[in-house]
């Protein structure tokens, strides 16, 4: 018997788990959700540029976490044109601004995680992590048994996110722009 009786429960760990395989299947989720801007709503993608879109984290860490991800599959910085290179950049400094009107952290951690042994989930598709931070939200159970709190839905952060947005007068949800 384990000296611990406390079970924890994690059960979005096993819908990311799945979705793992599903990739292989079903191809890149970012270019699915780049190509479907009817979907926007039900992706979570919260706005698009001529080379970008934000989108949240269906998996967050925090709440607010938003990726930012060219259309093309590229694997590496090197591998994008200049233009595709300064609109990640771009987006990343107006989505840390959304998220501070949004949300009030404390802070951010943003980055890029480039292989599957820097944790990269899609290593193929670049795309840029930004997370809200608050002072004391590292706690516990992070570290015992893989758990993370999120306090608030997927669908009601989206929708102040999206506020945030349009008060701030950033760009629309839009198709696509055409190449």
């Amino acid at each position: 018997m384990s000296e611990f009786n406390t079970i924890l429960w994690a059960p979005w760990r096993m819908e990311y788990i799945l979705s793992l395989a599903d990739e292989n299947k079903e191809g890149c989720f970012l270019c699915r959700y780049g190509n479907a801007p009817d979907q926007d709503a039900a992706n979570h993608v919260v706005w698009r540029t001529d080379h970008t879109f934000i989108v949240m984290n269906r998996f967050p860490y925090t709440n607010g976490h938003l990726l930012i991800s060219p259309y093309e599959h590229k694997e590496d910085l090197n591998d994008l044109t200049e233009d595709v290179f300064n609109d990640l950049w771009r987006q990343t400094r107006d989505a840390k601004t959304v998220l501070t009107e949004t949300m009030h952290p404390n802070g951010f951690n943003i980055g890029i995680n480039f292989g599957l042994s820097a944790g990269a989930g899609l290593p193929a598709h670049i795309h840029m992590h930004i997370v809200p931070r608050w002072t004391g939200d590292t706690n516990f159970m992070a570290v015992l048994g893989d758990v993370r709190v999120v306090p608030e839905s997927l669908d009601r952060t989206y929708e102040h996110i999206c506020a945030a947005r349009s008060r701030l007068s950033f760009p629309r949800i839009s198709d696509k722009p055409s190449s």
